[in-house]
Parts: C-alpha cells; structure tokens; sequence
C-alpha cells in the first residue's frame, strides 16, 4: 500500500500562513484513511494543496482495503481519522456491528452515487422507458421499470442480485430508497439474520467500490448502487448503464464524513480544529469559482496513490456532466458538491435520515421516540467544532463570513416533495413520522422475526 507522506520541515511555523496565528497541536503527525472514491478529495486536496502543511500537521494518506477495515482501523488507532460512510459513525455508536463511539466534525460532500445495471438488464427496461419528443429517455428513471424485469428473472428461477458497498453505506439506503420508491421490496434485516434479504424482491450484497464493475461484468450482481468512478467505469467498459444518480434521487443528500473517535477529538482539540481547518479550505478550492478547479483537481484524483482510475472517467462525473447510456452525456453541475450549500457542516437532520433508514430496514430492530434519534445525532455530529474551525478561518481572511450558517440549530428546513424521487417530504424534527409515511418499510412498534414483519 502506497503512502503519501508530507516532506518534513524545520519549523511547523514557517509553512504557516504569515498572518495566522498557529494552534498549539496536541498531535502533529498523523495518519488518514480513505476508500479509492472521487469523494475523497478534501483529504487528497488538503494534503496536495498544502493545507494541512498551513496548520503545521505532517498528515500520512492510506488507501484502505475496504470499509470494514478503514473503520477497525480508526478504531484500534492504526488511522486517526478517516474518509468514512456517514452511517459508520452512527452504526458504530449505537452498537450495530462494531461499538465505538465515533464521531464527525466536518461532512465531505452531497452526491456523488450512481445506480448501474447490467447491459441485459438495460435492454430489458429501455423499452418500456418514457421519451420526451426528440426520443430521448426521460430521466429520472424510477425502479417501477425495473420490477417486470426482476419478475421475469424470479419466473426463470433466478435471483435478482445487487451490489452495494457496505451495510451502512449511503449506498445501501439509497438503493433500497429507489427500489422501495418503485414499488420493490429490497428486504430487511433482524437481530438474527444481518443478511437485509428477508423477504426481499432484489438481494443486496456488499461489493468493495472498486470491484464493482468486474463483478457486474462476471455477471455475479445484475446492478448496484456506488460512488464514482465506477458507474462511470462500467460506461468507459461498455458493460453496464447507470439509470439514475442520487442527485435525482434525492436533490443535494448528503454523503461521506470524515470519522474520528470521540476520543481522539477530546484528547487533541486543537489538533481536530486544525484538520477542520484544512479540510474545509480544501473543499472549498474544490468549489470556488464555478468549479473552476475540478480539471486540476481531476488530474490528482486520477494518480494510483488516490484513485488510480483514468482521467476521462473521473471527469465524466467530477466536472459537471454525467453519461448514463454511452454517449447520453448530461448536464449535471451539482453532481459532486463539496462546499456550496453548506455541504461541509454537520447536521443533525443528515445523522437522523440515516437513523430512521436504519430502523426502516431493521437494523435498528426496535421503535425509538425522536428524541432518540435527536440525543444520538447530537453525540456523533459536531457542528461546534466545525463553526469554531470556521471562526479560525475568518479571522485568517481564508474563508468569508457569509459561507457558514451560523444561525442554523443543526436542522436544515424540511426537505420539499419535489426534491425526492418518491414525492415524499423528509423532515429531520419528525423522525417517526417520516417513517409512517414510507409505503415499504417498518412502522411503529413493527419489527422483523424470522421470515417476516410482526406488528
């Protein structure tokens, strides 16, 4: 595994900003993880752009296996920090799979998910697909065209299988929210069986992101939902199509945190301020001016240490366009966001959609009261930290003002109907109530024994 490692200085003081005045660091030397995935880039631009080098942290990167092990890793201190799942942080605290308490001072993005299904698969559906007058497919395209096509399988005495990255991941949630949305069970979890198979209509299965593509062309899954650059790969391939991305499927969703133990923010705080520091700098050169960075940003993106994957296909999605059926290049401009819309701050309302996801499949097996889902969000998500990494920014004259809510009490104004792809509005205040009015999906004091739902 190779590394990246920051060139030593004599002094953390002379790669300061000459006008900022330096945290006294707990901890200078330190070790992140990351998944080979387009959204890692606050940490890759951070480090390339010498933005940790201005806080006077020697910062090592690591691309890790899988999630899984980048987690264990935080966890047992071999990383201090890492590009994670947003649902790890959250998982890990409640005690669903591994326990630590783990938590997040800054997110690291909104979008950025595609879901791919195998040229068979295509093939089957397109016909069946809506087209505007010029005979092109309308997008997006909901699931409900996909359910014949699971049904002719299922009739052959197949199984129709997917592939999502991690039990927790936005993936899952978003691939069981579309198919859910179209009218297809994607099955549950139990205390008993943490396959997410039980009565499921499409079997779910972890992928690692980067193997996506080879499994879809092995024929081993007929689609899955994943990060870039892999949807796009699978286009570069010839040998999948993607048939919406989360964009569409719910404007603006949140994604990947970067993950710390509770510990390590309570032992080293000014450490953890300046990592914030940095980190927002990062995302927001990633952003400004119309996104005028992303080529430069692109090429770093695509060197083996981060990425590995060719530049075409990482600009495909990272600069503002998206192709889903080869050469049906769209618009996308907010595909990947990493600053505006105050992409970068914690909400609370991001953590308690991934909780209610969690108790709608199972894996939070029990019902809770929203005041539950408020106390954990607030355990795992820091916003304070972020707005006093942002207060340090301004009075640097590196960030303005204007750029942060400071007025925000971590909940960001309901989410509209239009803005999602089952019409369904989300409301962080009201998570038991979000979670009645899913048509698939448990209810109230309903939980999952055996084959099926009980109550």
């Amino acid at each position: 595994m190779k590394t990246l490692l920051l060139s030593l200085v004599a002094s953390t003081a002379l790669t300061a900003p000459a006008f900022a005045e330096m945290l006294e660091l707990e901890k200078d030397e330190l070790t992140f993880g990351f998944i080979k995935l387009t959204d890692m880039a606050p940490l890759a631009i951070a480090y390339e752009k010498g933005f940790f080098d201005d806080e006077g942290l020697f910062v090592t990167l690591e691309a890790q296996a899988n999630w899984k092990v980048l987690l264990d890793g935080v966890i047992d201190g071999t990383l201090d920090g890492a590009h994670m799942l947003a649902g790890q942080p959250l998982a890990a605290t409640i005690g669903y799979g591994t326990e630590a308490h783990i938590v997040t001072p800054f997110s690291m993005d909104l979008n950025g998910n595609g879901i791919t299904v195998s040229n068979d698969v295509w093939r089957m559906m397109k016909p069946n697909l809506p087209v505007d007058a010029e005979g092109k497919i309308l997008h997006p395209i909901s699931a409900e065209y996909l359910k014949p096509v699971i049904e002719e399988f299922n009739a052959n005495g197949k199984s129709f299988n997917m592939g999502m990255v991690f039990p927790v991941s936005t993936h899952n949630y978003e691939l069981r929210y579309w198919l859910a949305a179209g009218g297809i069970n994607p099955g549950y979890y139990s205390p008993d069986n943490v396959t997410g198979q039980i009565g499921a209509e499409a079997l779910l299965s972890v992928t690692p992101p980067p193997q996506m593509p080879a499994t879809l062309e092995a024929g081993t899954i007929s689609g899955y939902c994943v990060g870039e650059p892999w949807n796009q790969q699978a286009v570069f391939k010839g040998i999948g199509v993607p048939v919406i991305t989360d964009y569409e499927l719910w404007k603006n969703n949140p994604e990947k945190v970067f993950g710390i133990t509770a510990e390590f923010a309570e032992q080293y705080p000014n450490t953890t301020l300046a990592v914030t520091k940095a980190l927002i700098r990062a995302a927001q050169w990633l952003d400004e001016n119309e996104n005028a960075n992303r080529p430069e940003a692109v090429e770093i993106l695509s060197r083996s240490d981060y990425v590995g994957a060719d530049y075409a296909v990482i600009a495909n999605s990272m600069t503002g366009t998206f192709e889903y059926e080869k050469g049906d290049k769209r618009d996308v401009s907010d595909f990947n966001v990493f600053f505006r819309y105050n992409a970068t701050y914690p909400y609370y309302s991001d953590a308690v959609w991934y909780l209610t996801q969690m108790r709608r499949w199972g894996q939070i097996a029990e019902a809770k009261p929203d005041s539950w889902y408020d106390e954990v969000a607030k355990s795992v998500y820091k916003p304070e930290i972020y707005l006093e990494a942002a207060k340090l920014l301004i009075e640097e004259g590196l960030v303005n003002e204007a750029d942060f809510p400071w007025d925000s009490d971590g909940y960001k104004a309901p989410t509209p109907a239009e803005d999602v792809i089952d019409g369904i509005t989300y409301n962080g205040k009201t998570p038991n109530t979000y979670l009645e009015s899913l048509p698939i999906g448990l209810k109230g004091a309903q939980t999952v024994t055996g084959n099926g739902v009980q109550g």
